[in-house]
Parts: C-alpha cells; sequence; structure tokens
C-alpha cells in the first residue's frame, strides 16, 4: 500500500489532586497495566502511549497542544479513572483538533463487595466520571466517539481497533492529492463538485493535468522496465490470449506496462495518491488505461474513472482506512430482477480493484466500444463475498452529502464468458426495492467506493469529523 506516516495514540486519564498522591500513584499504576495490555492484545492497529495524568486545566491544555503539534499521533484516546471535573478540561479539548475517543470502563471489571469502602468508591469513580465529561464534550459539540464496556473483552477492543483506522484516515485525508489526467466526462452531472470547498472541508487537493504531461513520462519508460514488469505479471496472474496471437497480446499487455510504470511514476513524484482518467480525453495514448489503473489500485492509489475526482479521493481514503482490503472504486451497472434474486452487477468499462477478486485475476486483451483506441488489456476476475459498505459523494450546490448503503457480497455462481470485465455482484440493504429507491430520492451516485473491510459506523464516524452531511441506508 501507498505509504501511510507511522501513527500513534495517546492515552491521557483523568483523575485530580482531591485524593492524594497514594491514589494517584495507583491510578497511574492501573494505567500503565490497561497500556500495555491493550498494545499486546495484538487487536488495536496502532501502538497507544500512556501521557501524563490530567490532573489539571495547565496539564491537560499542555498535552492537547502536543497532540496538535505531533504529526505522529493520530488522536486521544481518554478514560475517567475517578472523578475528573469538566471545567478543567474545556480549553484544552476546545484547541484539540484530531480525533478524540472517550473510552468508559473502569479498572475493575466486578464490584469487590466484600471489601468495598469509601476509599475504593472514591479511586474507582468512571462512572461518576464519565458523566462529568462526557457533559463538557457534548456541550462543546466534540463529534468525540464513546465506546462503552470493560476494557478487556474483544468487542469493547474492536470498538477501539476500528475508531483508530478511521482517526489515522482523517489525518490522512488532508495529504490526499488527486492527479486528474485530463477532465470531467461531458455531460455528466455525479462527476462535478466544488475542489476549494472539498480542500477546505476534507483536506483534499485535487490538480488538473493535460494528457501530454503523462504522455511524455509513458515515452520515457525503458523496454527493459517493461520487460521486468511482464515477468512479475507472469507469475501473478493467469494469461489468456483469445483469439489474439501471442505477439499481439503481449504486445498490448506493454502498453498497459507502460502506463503502469509511468501514472505510478508521475503520482510519485508529485506525491498524489489518487488520481483520475477520461476515455473522452486520451490524446497521444494507444490505450485507455485497464490493467495499469488496476494495478495501481491493488498498490493503494484511490481511483476513479471520468474525471471524477470525489471518488477517487474517497476511495484513497477508505483504502487508509480499511489497510486497502477488498476496497474499491466501484459502478452501479445492471440489474438483476429475477424475482427473489434482485441484485446489482457491478463492474466497470475496465477499472474493477482487484483488493475485491475472489479468485485468480486473468489478464485478457479485448477491444472496447468506446474511446477509439486500441484493445486494452485488463485483469477480469470475480468479485468476493462479504458484508460492506457501499459510499457515494455528491456535491448538492450548497453542501456535499455522503450516501451510506450496507450490502451484502455474493459470489458469482453463473459463468460469464462473453464478459471481458471483472464483475461484483451484491444485495443492497434493506431490501432491493427499498435499498435502490432509497439511494435515487438521496441523489445517490452511480460512481462508488465499496468496502468489504468497513462498517457503517466507521463511516458515519468520519462524517461526524469533517461535518459532512451523510444519509445512511440499511
Amino acid at each position: 500500500m501507498t505509504t501511510v506516516s507511522t501513527k500513534q495514540f495517546w492515552f491521557v486519564v483523568g483523575s485530580q489532586h482531591l485524593y492524594g498522591e497514594e491514589a494517584l500513584a495507583e491510578v497511574k499504576a492501573h494505567a500503565q497495566e490497561m497500556t500495555d495490555a491493550l498494545n499486546n492484545s495484538g487487536v488495536l492497529p496502532y501502538p497507544l502511549v500512556l501521557q501524563d495524568l490530567a490532573v489539571s486545566a495547565d496539564k491537560i491544555t499542555d498535552i492537547m497542544k502536543e497532540v496538535n503539534y505531533r504529526d505522529e499521533v493520530a488522536g486521544v484516546i481518554t478514560w475517567m479513572h475517578t472523578f475528573s471535573p469538566a471545567k478543567m478540561w474545556i480549553r484544552g479539548t476546545k484547541l484539540l483538533q484530531k480525533p478524540l475517543l472517550h473510552l468508559a470502563t473502569q479498572y475493575n471489571e466486578s464490584i469487590p463487595w466484600a471489601t468495598i469502602d469509601m476509599d475504593f468508591m472514591n479511586l474507582n469513580q468512571a462512572a461518576h466520571g464519565d458523566r462529568e465529561y462526557g457533559f463538557i464534550n457534548a456541550r462543546l459539540n466534540k463529534q468525540n466517539k464513546i465506546v462503552v464496556g470493560y476494557w478487556e473483552r474483544p468487542e469493547v477492543q474492536k470498538q477501539i481497533a476500528e475508531w483508530m483506522d478511521v482517526a489515522v484516515a482523517y489525518n490522512e485525508s488532508f495529504h490526499i492529492k488527486v492527479a486528474r489526467f485530463g477532465d470531467n466526462m461531458r455531460n455528466v452531472g455525479v462527476t462535478e463538485g466544488d475542489k476549494v470547498e472539498a480542500q477546505i472541508q476534507f483536506g483534499w487537493t485535487v490538480d488538473y493535468f493535460g494528457i501530454g504531461d503523462l504522455v511524455q513520462v509513458i515515452n520515457e519508460v525503458t523496454e527493459e522496465e517493461i520487460n521486468d514488469l511482464f515477468a512479475e505479471y507472469a507469475e501473478l496472474y493467469d494469461f489468456e490470449y483469445g483469439n489474439y496471437s501471442k505477439e499481439a497480446w503481449e504486445a498490448s499487455v506493454k502498453v498497459q506496462i507502460s502506463y503502469e510504470i509511468a501514472i505510478k511514476r508521475f503520482l510519485d513524484q508529485g506525491g498524489y495518491n489518487a488520481f483520475t482518467t477520461n476515455f473522452e480525453d486520451l490524446h497521444g495514448m494507444k490505450q485507455l488505461p485497464g490493467l495499469a489503473v488496476q494495478r495501481l489500485m491493488a498498490q493503494g492509489y484511490g481511483f476513479a474513472g471520468e474525471g471524477d475526482w470525489k471518488t477517487a479521493a474517497l476511495d484513497r481514503l477508505l483504502k487508509v482506512m480499511s489497510h486497502n482490503k477488498s476496497t474499491g472504486f466501484m459502478e452501479d451497472y445492471t440489474y438483476e430482477l429475477t424475482a427473489g434474486q434482485e441484485s446489482i452487477l457491478q463492474s466497470h468499462m475496465l477499472e474493477v480493484d482487484p483488493t475485491l477478486a475472489c479468485n485468480k485475476p486473468k489478464v485478457v486483451v479485448s477491444p472496447l466500444g468506446i474511446g477509439d483506441k486500441e484493445d486494452p488489456a485488463r485483469l477480469v476476475f470475480d468479485g468476493k463475498q462479504g458484508d460492506g459498505v457501499v459510499v457515494s459523494m455528491a456535491d448538492f450546490g450548497t453542501h456535499y452529502k455522503l450516501l451510506i448503503n450496507e450490502v451484502t457480497a455474493f459470489e458469482p455462481t453463473t459463468p460469464a464468458p462473453k464478459l471481458p470485465v471483472a464483475r461484483v455482484l451484491w444485495n443492497v440493504k434493506p431490501n432491493f426495492q427499498d435499498g435502490v429507491k432509497a439511494w435515487i430520492e438521496n441523489g445517490g451516485g452511480h460512481h462508488t467506493v465499496v468496502s468489504l473491510n468497513l462498517t457503517t459506523d466507521q463511516i458515519v464516524t468520519y462524517a461526524k469529523l469533517v461535518n459532512l452531511d451523510y444519509v445512511v441506508i440499511k
């Protein structure tokens, strides 16, 4: 996957001086034990780093300032071990510019009825402290995540892990740079959008490049580079020559290889991690990039066709969030309307993400009915099964809007020998009729990003962090 800088999360434990140094020492010991256990659990995708106890407004403010300054810190997890007066959290919390999770837990799982006394009660006041702390976050409209439950339980740790992935994606969102090779497809509505507003709200940088800028880099790719990558293809994929001679087939594939090398070089040199192409804008190119794009998506680059930079950026965002597992650009194509089998066939002209493949992809060369270019190579495969989410972003003029639909993907069982593209099939929730109707009524686009590795809750958590209007269909 394209590089995501090393991240960590700070664990900030609330208490106060009221209970004395001996009590604070015990709080610190409990916090360290929890930190070590969570880090050793194997569940959290990023390390947790314990900070000094949050026992005063000045200490809290100093910690939050440092969080904002330190690029490697992706967010803060707070725990109210004892009663921590919330007014001392106001300044620091207002200054905090990174995601915040309130872990509503306590050190001990059960109440020790045989020995419990007021010393124990005063030291273990999470139920008290959670409400004081929760009030001030609500008052500040912090949009923080709240995870409730005993910290050693797998389901609690899983919720923390899923939030960490969202927090890292939120931070990486401000580093998303989209290179647009050509403009948007003519006469299409949903691919348009306000790029300045997207940079203000989401942190996305979107830059245009003429096709000639890319063609120049393509022309500089060497035959040796192409042959080396072709040998790698031979190890990874099945080759299907079809009606082409071996020489003609390989020539077509090597065009795509030159595109892969050139696009990657262009993106990396400019610090771009997402891109778009457009079949209406290919002057100087022999083929529409297909296999090349699929290969780059598998490496973690965001992509969308027809100049749809919003979906390309969203693709990169969700790839970071999902660790590039079973997540990619998609397009609604054809309905299956047989009674009791209603579903949607998802695909694209060429560019279906191989992270969604359930079988070994094969390299196929086939004509493309649009674009008026040479026959391009592409990877053909069937999509995985699993529950997931499909997401679309639209610009409504006054605001951006995110559509989220829960889906269940399934592996195709009927062969499609004449279909020369990869295919993904899914059922929409709550059912075909209501799900499709709600999607259309709310303006959901035909370009989407699907993930079989993320949850609705994670997408909603991100939407709240960036004040993004959203609709959930499930």
